[in-house]
């Protein structure tokens, strides 16, 4: 898990200017699983910034801007996400970025 995780994060360190996008099946279902765990921590009503903390910590994006990004795009839908369960936002995550070739923003909303 963790050679997927830090391949992942380093495919993400490319790129930093535009929106992040997953780029395989494989990064759909890591930001899927940061999505569990971003939604459990909003519902659980532990502080945006501490949840960001936590979730630095587990997923270790200290070193990739893109995946820090991504991490903080993902945490900032889960805190919006009125009653969804954990489950249900992730999967709609990760439905939209299969479907829209690793393209978030329907979940993630669009930045301007």
């Amino acid at each position: 898990m963790k050679t997927l995780l830090a391949v992942f994060l380093a495919s993400l360190a490319g790129g930093a200017l535009a929106a992040p996008k997953a780029e395989s099946a494989m990064e759909c279902g890591i930001a899927a699983d940061m999505a569990i765990v971003a939604r459990s921590l909003a519902q659980e009503e532990v502080k945006p910034p501490q949840a960001g903390a936590i979730m630095a910590r587990i997923y270790n994006v200290s070193e990739s801007a893109r995946g820090k990004e991504l991490m903080k795009d993902i945490l900032d839908a889960a805190y919006r996400s009125d009653g969804d369960s954990s489950q249900k936002f992730a999967e709609e995550l990760f439905a939209a970025c299969m479907k829209d070739g690793g393209n978030m923003d329907t979940v993630l909303g669009k930045r301007l």
